[in-house]
């Protein structure tokens, strides 16, 4: 495996720090909007439950990636190795993968929410959403 550079380390941090804090701020707001609801089916709660573990995981990431972007810019203080760089990156990663499948479980569950039909509907377009995300995330 090729060394990364500390630019590349630097550049795909800010990167999934945006990312991240899109995703957490959408998923927080679908939180937002689950407790103003009236609803309080079992349903309801699951889908509460993996907003609440998305909103948790892009966080994770946002505030791991957060410290790589630190640990990889010129003037960083303290002595900086690769190994605490890809231990921060794998840990935000991790909980990236953790934060897409909880937030395509909410789109998947959605649709149950309405009809069988949807459901159906939803189940099929979040199994094919999660492939593809999987092969674009592939770093091969």
């Amino acid at each position: 495996m090729e060394e990364m550079s500390i630019e590349y380390w630097n550049a795909l941090a800010n990167q999934l720090i945006i990312i991240s804090s899109l995703l957490s701020g959408f998923t927080i707001a679908v939180i937002a909007n689950l407790l103003v609801s009236d609803r309080n089916t079992r349903l309801f709660r699951i889908i509460m439950i993996a907003a609440v573990l998305a909103a948790s995981f892009f966080l994770i990431t946002l505030f791991a990636n957060t410290k790589v972007l630190i640990m990889s810019t010129n003037g960083y203080p303290f002595k900086m190795t690769e190994k605490g760089l890809v231990n921060f990156s794998l840990i935000g990663s991790i909980s990236l993968y953790l934060g897409i499948m909880s937030l395509i479980t909410i789109v998947v569950l959605a649709g149950w929410t309405k009809s069988k039909k949807m459901g159906i509907f939803t189940t099929l377009i979040g199994i094919l959403t999660f492939a593809i995300i999987l092969l674009m995330l592939n770093l091969n």
